[in-house]
């Protein structure tokens, strides 16, 4: 049965809901109903020379715009303990869908690292992304952070805080906008258990929040939460940041959506949860990057 086909997606919408209250990783169903002829994939890229330290490459099939393509530098959640970017393949196509280059980028996790090296990652991989630019066809003031959950913390610190790209040599002005997906920006005192560790409880550093870095001329940001979040409190995380970046004169484009979870509000980047929350578009019209197809 064709993925299009309504009667399948509202399937799959059952099955992704069954296998969260089940425990498991929708990302599989998720990925099985993605298309594979949207996008051309040069996987396994090496951004550094750690194991982890590798990346998928997602490449519109679109003619690129005057100027090339907007990039995006994608990171993935998972409480800086899980994760595989193959598990994301949805989001790589969906954005490469939308006429957007995107690097989806492994980092080291806990417990072989804890904060800050990870960032230390995901700065080798937007100075990866900025010196291969010009090889991939995209556009050098159109580069754009994303991430979702503790990956949206990663984008948010990287483009908040410039001492991580300052070290690999790249500026602020570089980042034309970042995006943050339900991403904890203001969490101390840490009371998830199995986030105390990887931030050094009891003596987690101040600065390592991304609401303590907020200060005139930062890139834009899209912030986008689930209204109701029962993993991250939206409020005192997406809505304290929104407030503060914009008490300062930056520029805020915030989306808080009904429909969908913690979970689910990635996962309406996939084709068959679309309907749950236009995130996607969203972000699209935030980059300035294609329609929805």
């Amino acid at each position: 049965m064709p993925a299009t086909c309504p009667e399948f997606r509202r399937c799959l919408v059952r099955l992704v809901l069954l296998c969260l209250l089940a425990g498991c990783s929708p990302t599989v169903l998720l990925n099985a109903a993605t298309p594979e002829d949207t996008y051309a994939l040069t996987a396994d890229l090496a951004y550094g020379s750690l194991p982890r330290q590798r990346a998928d490459l997602y490449r519109p099939r679109t003619a690129p715009p005057a100027g090339g393509y907007p990039l995006v530098v994608f990171f993935y959640g998972g409480n800086w303990r899980s994760g595989e970017r193959a598990d994301y393949r949805f989001v790589g196509e969906a954005l490469a869908a939308r006429g957007m280059l995107t690097l989806v980028v492994d980092y080291r996790l806990y417990p072989a690292v804890r904060y800050p090296e990870f960032l230390t990652d995901g700065a080798l991989a937007v100075r990866f992304a900025v010196d291969h630019q010009d090889d991939w066809g995209a556009d050098p003031a159109r580069l754009y952070l994303l991430g979702h959950s503790a990956g949206a913390y990663n984008a948010a610190m990287l483009a908040l805080d410039g001492r991580w790209l300052a070290a690999q040599g790249v500026g602020p002005e570089r980042l034309a906008g970042w995006g943050g997906l339900a991403g904890p920006y203001n969490f101390l005192p840490v009371r998830n258990p199995q986030t105390r560790p990887v931030f050094h409880f009891p003596d987690t550093p101040a600065d390592s929040q991304p609401i303590r870095h907020v200060g005139p001329h930062r890139p834009p940001a899209f912030l986008a939460a689930a209204r109701r979040d029962d993993v991250v409190d939206p409020v005192r995380n997406t809505g304290q940041l929104a407030a503060a970046l914009q008490a300062a004169g930056n520029t805020v484009d915030l989306h808080l959506y009904d429909a969908v979870s913690h979970t689910t509000l990635i996962g309406a980047f996939a084709r068959p949860l679309r309907a749950l929350a236009p995130v996607l578009d969203d972000f699209a019209n935030f980059v300035g990057a294609g329609k929805a197809d």
